[in-house]
């Protein structure tokens, strides 16, 4: 049932894979603002901390980009999954040590760990994934099965947002609130060994490399440039309103309980996925670009209406209403990356696409928690919105000559 007609055995295994990941990823962009407010940092310290984890993982899916197609894909998973189980340990640990010293310490394992403050997917795994899924399905399968994955990414996120409960219930039974957020992130560590164990099941090899083995960018470098710096712009906007923001901002603006923020993350997460598993039917109308851009302006819209909200229900119903748009387009842009490279070019296209956007993300966080910290509750929301509608239009304009070449799966890079 994971799977669509036409699609590889082995894509089950990525698919599992990404639901644990996004399970706990659900439940720690929540918790992380709490947990390091426990350890008396402040909102400048959240931003910058967030900031850390997207520049990390930007760098770290630039080397895969840039030298991964020397390796063994499966093995490069294995070591990314080892590097989860140590971040969510280190950072468990690291609560012990309390106060205002802990920032560097937390500064460094959000850098060079997999932690993701945001609603995304912007960890080393993406690439790898992503090239794997691809060679795992061809034409119209391979966006269905994208939007699996991303549907099954986006149902865990929302029940790993309902963990966020589980401290609370520790804290009635005895245990201090600093010790309950400490083993969520446990949890984390240990769902990290969890998918090592799942990822060695793969083959060393898709069994659908004929066209030759993976490569680093060539005859595809001009589209994934294009397609980089648009995506940039995409990701700096969302940066200012990562979840764990989103979250602060609901404790802030409206003194949102732990518990309320948990539900509603919740049900924004069951609206996201159902969204992007409807992207694909979405895509055989429309096409691909058009999925990408019509879904996500109206979307934006609804985010700058909410930074205006005078009450709680209208600023939750306006983000429910983003929720189930604002997401349809993730599926899409990944098939449609992949439709527009070679096949050796997979993994170093996913991977050049995604540093510009983890980059251009782990810098506006810091921004919004600044923003934040002075008082401007409403501007990072309004900035993502503009700064996003901004993107779509330049996608739009870029690419909708492209749209028969990428219903049709061709790499015809001239074309574009």
């Amino acid at each position: 049932m994971l799977l669509p007609a036409g699609a590889a055995p082995e894509a089950r295994l990525l698919l599992l894979g990404r639901a644990l990941r996004a399970f706990t990823d659900g439940f720690v962009a929540i918790l992380l603002p709490v947990y390091l407010l426990a350890l008396g940092l402040g909102k400048w310290e959240v931003g910058l901390i967030s900031s850390a984890t997207l520049l990390g993982s930007a760098l770290a899916t630039l080397a895969i980009g840039q030298w991964g197609h020397r390796f063994i894909q499966r093995r490069l998973l294995l070591a990314a999954a080892g590097l989860m189980t140590a971040t969510g340990l280190v950072l468990a640990g690291l609560g012990g040590m309390g106060g205002i010293g802990a920032f560097w310490p937390l500064l460094i394992v959000a850098f060079v760990g997999t932690m993701n403050p945001s609603s995304g997917d912007v960890s080393v795994f993406l690439p790898l994934e992503h090239a794997r899924l691809a060679a795992s399905a061809q034409g119209e399968a391979c966006t269905f099965l994208f939007a699996r994955y991303t549907f099954v990414g986006a149902c865990c996120a929302a029940l790993g947002s309902l963990a966020t409960a589980f401290p609370e219930v520790l804290t009635t039974a005895g245990v201090s609130q600093l010790d309950a957020l400490r083993l969520m992130f446990v949890a984390y560590g240990l769902a990290g060994v969890a998918i090592f164990f799942l990822y060695r099941a793969l083959p060393d090899s898709s069994g659908q490399d004929q066209a030759g083995p993976p490569a680093a960018l060539g005859p595809s470098r001009g589209v994934v440039i294009k397609l980089a710096a648009l995506f940039s712009v995409d990701a700096f906007a969302g940066g200012l309103i990562v979840n764990t923001l989103l979250a602060l901002w609901l404790f802030e603006r409206f003194e949102l309980s732990l518990a309320a923020a948990g539900q509603f993350f919740f049900w924004a997460g069951l609206l996201s996925a159902a969204s992007q598993l409807a992207a694909p039917w979405v895509a055989r109308q429309i096409g691909l670009i058009n999925t990408m851009v019509f879904t996500h302006i109206p979307s934006s819209v609804c985010l700058i209406l909410a930074a205006f909200a005078e009450s709680l229900p209208t600023a939750l119903a306006l983000l429910f209403v983003r929720s189930a748009l604002s997401q349809m387009d993730v599926p899409t842009r990944s098939a449609f990356v992949m439709a527009v490279v070679t096949p050796q070019e997979r993994a170093a296209a996913a991977s050049f696409t995604a540093v510009p956007r983890s980059l251009a993300a782990a810098a506006s966080p810091a921004i919004g928690g600044a923003l934040f910290d002075a008082g401007w509750l409403a501007t990072p929301l309004v900035a993502c919105g503009l700064l996003k509608i901004a993107y779509d239009l330049m996608l739009w304009r870029t690419f909708r000559r492209s749209e028969a070449a990428s219903r049709e799966g061709k790499h015809d890079q001239g074309a574009l």
